[in-house]
């Protein structure tokens, strides 16, 4: 297909069962597309590879974790698509999204994917402050600038989270300004998906 599904499923090397679930999420950001702008217009024809793809490599970040948190899920990257691997891996994943329609969505993907998957339509503090849980990772995709994010994440760091957040060619420029006012262990990651593009991981983070 044009939109690079076959060449995902023969990068990523996906199960029948998990192409189904991922098809599944794809079809529904589609027809959701029409209501409510999930993601970049401009992206939709390149969803496979511009947003499955770019999801999906962060999996390869952590083989092991079982319980993730997606903060500003949104139209579902990453979170959905972590959700699919999930599956197998016998994990689950919290998705907070503040927007209703949109948590709506992500709620309708889940059922019509079977994804083991909750969503939370409360803004991040809020169910930063009341989520009992220690993830094992947590993740954030075009949310907010390296600063802000790092306050966002800084609550799940604390229980012994890593964080992965995908961030595009500006990322060195957002950490040097972070700096300023955070401590940070973190290393980049180059992407497979996008050449300037870099996935941020968060060992821990720290106020100044």
């Amino acid at each position: 297909m044009s939109d690079g599904r076959s060449a995902f499923e023969k990068r990523a090397a996906v199960s029948r069962e998990t192409m189904e679930r991922l098809d599944a999420i794809v079809e529904q950001l589609r027809i959701w597309q029409q209501r409510i702008n999930l993601v970049a217009p401009s992206t939709v024809s390149e969803v496979w590879t511009r947003h499955v793809g770019d999801s999906w490599q962060l999996l390869a970040l952590a083989p092991d974790a079982r319980l993730w948190v997606d903060l500003g899920s949104g139209g579902g990257f990453p979170g959905l698509v972590v959700a699919a691997a999930l599956v197998d891996r016998g994990g689950s994943i919290h998705l907070v999204e503040s927007n209703n329609k949109k948590a709506a969505f992500l709620r309708e993907c889940a059922r019509i994917a079977g994804l083991p998957v909750k969503v939370h339509a409360k803004r991040i503090e809020e169910f930063a402050a009341s989520f009992a849980e220690a993830p094992d990772i947590v993740s954030a995709r075009a949310l907010a600038p390296m600063d802000k994010l790092l306050d966002y994440v800084e609550p799940f760091l604390k229980k012994g989270a890593q964080a992965l957040l995908p961030k595009g060619q500006d990322v060195e420029q957002e950490l040097t300004q972070a700096a300023i006012s955070w401590h940070i262990d973190a290393e980049l990651v180059p992407s497979v998906i996008e050449p300037h593009a870099k996935i941020v991981r968060v060992l821990n983070a720290r106020r100044r």
